[in-house]
């Protein structure tokens, strides 16, 4: 019985210095209390950051032993209190604070305190700054290789329509509905499809542009939902994923929806319905997840009516609608556009910045533009190529334009005199033949079939001759 005794007891010694053992390995500080609040454990690494020798804390009240400690009140309330700040030795400690129950009575609290952590915290954060940053970098890259080219603020204009619009576009790019884009050719769609996506949750996925128009009808449907091994004759050994499949979490934009063959348009319709596509060949949906932008400068109203494009797809791309006006509808974007234009083709040209006078702004708001900010841009790119100096004028501007500001000025007496009619035609063609000539005279008289004597001639009649230079060049 001696012997029974003595072995339970050799054992209940092992197992505490087991327990004792493990306390001082824990990398963190450990003390244990009792249901009173009085100390049964104080592991090593605890007494040698406090400085206090851990066996003899054994016996006293948490209280005595660490400074606001809190053992004795998680004892009474039986609520743990984890990852809390605690104040020792004026450090900020985290701390857990764990109830130990037994037959549903609470006969302990164990205590720890993230000291060594504590001390590392300043690295970590360190790090973790570092990290960050790369992280920021990491999707500064992302983006500018996925993305688009264009922004909100890419969206120059003064007018209440485009004011209005860039708002509207601001609130499509928080939800995840279809847009459906509007206007005339030359407008803009794409650039506000490219500002919805960049300013949406989605600007570090792709926006896969697909132009309905151009894709030939039988190649369409591989385009759009991809194809597995096999699939067609000529068909990619290792298959190809669809433009839905690429755009995963990004933007699908759709030009030229209402080019869309009829065949088409209910395969389209159930893929957004289900968000998952099928490819040619395949036997499994593939499920998606990407935002729809259609644009188109039909009316799909009038083609749904006459039985050429779905109703049912017509509801379902446009929840949102964006309707951009023709340049000719609000005159008062030209300016900013114009500005906005010429400093884009700066920086991608080398050349020096480049103005407009308000004059040659009166011609361009004078034009009906037919081709929208598409043939501003044109008109502007040019210049910038061809202009030596950094201010456009009338007299820079194409015949075209220029003569439609001419048209819509107020008549004055005199002004409709032949004469005047056939020397004003006549300086305009002249010069518009030097611009071409790039200022070489000798070849401005073969395009206007005259000597090149008779050229300077009427140069010097017209006054076109101010500004000429040295040598066979004339300086526009």
């Amino acid at each position: 019985m001696a012997n029974s005794s003595s072995k339970r007891l050799e054992q209940a010694l092992k197992t505490i210095t087991k327990l004792e053992l493990i306390l001082d390995n824990i990398y963190n500080g450990v003390m244990v209390t009792d249901e009173n609040g009085y100390v049964t454990h104080f592991n090593t690494p605890y007494g040698k950051f406090l400085g206090v020798d851990p066996a003899q804390q054994i016996g006293r009240h948490c209280t005595e032993v660490v400074e606001n400690s809190r053992m004795h009140i998680v004892a009474k309330t039986g609520v743990p209190e984890i990852n809390k700040t605690h104040v020792i030795k004026g450090q900020k400690m985290v701390v857990q604070r764990i109830p130990i129950r037994h037959d549903g009575k609470i006969i302990a609290v164990f205590g720890q305190v993230m000291f060594k952590n504590v001390r590392d915290v300043g690295k970590l954060a360190r790090k973790l700054s570092l990290l960050e940053t790369k992280l920021e970098q990491y999707e500064d890259e992302l983006l500018s290789l996925r993305s688009t080219r264009y922004t909100i603020h890419s969206i120059a204009g003064e007018s209440e329509a485009i004011k209005s619009l860039r708002q509207e576009a601001l609130k499509a790019a928080g939800t995840h509905l279809p847009v459906l884009i509007t206007g005339e050719s030359g407008t803009g769609k794409e650039l506000f499809a490219q500002a919805v996506h960049h300013a949406s949750p989605r600007k570090l996925f792709p926006f896969v542009r697909i132009n309905c128009a151009t894709i030939p009808k039988d190649l369409l449907e591989s385009e759009l939902f991809g194809y597995e091994p096999g699939a067609f004759t000529g068909a990619s050994p290792g298959g190809k994923p669809g433009k839905f499949e690429l755009a995963n979490g990004g933007t699908v934009f759709l030009d030229e929806i209402g080019d869309l063959p009829l065949d088409m348009q209910p395969k389209l319709l159930r893929v957004l319905e289900e968000r998952e596509v099928e490819r040619l060949g395949g036997t499994a949906p593939v499920r998606v997840d990407f935002r729809l932008i259609c644009a188109t400068n039909q009316d799909l109203d009038r083609m749904a009516q006459e039985g050429r494009f779905r109703k049912d797809l017509l509801y379902r791309i446009n929840a949102i609608w964006l309707h951009i006006p023709p340049l000719r509808e609000r005159k008062r974007d030209i300016r900013p556009l114009s500005d906005h234009l010429l400093n884009q083709v700066v920086t991608e040209i080398p050349r020096s910045p480049l103005t407009i006078d308000d004059q040659a702004v009166k011609a361009l708001e004078a034009y009906d533009w037919p081709g929208n900010v598409r043939e501003l841009s044109n008109v502007l790119e040019r210049l910038s190529f061809s202009l030596d100096h950094d201010v456009i004028t009338l007299r820079d501007l194409p015949f075209t334009i220029a003569s439609a500001a001419r048209k819509r000025e107020p008549s004055v007496p005199g002004s409709f005199s032949l004469r005047r009619v056939l020397e004003r035609t006549e300086s305009e063609t002249i010069r518009e033949a030097l611009a071409a000539s790039r200022g070489n005279k000798s070849e401005a008289a073969r395009m206007l079939g005259i000597h090149r004597t008779l050229l300077y001639k009427k140069m010097k009649k017209l006054g076109v001759l101010a500004g000429a230079s040295g040598g066979d060049t004339y300086q526009i």
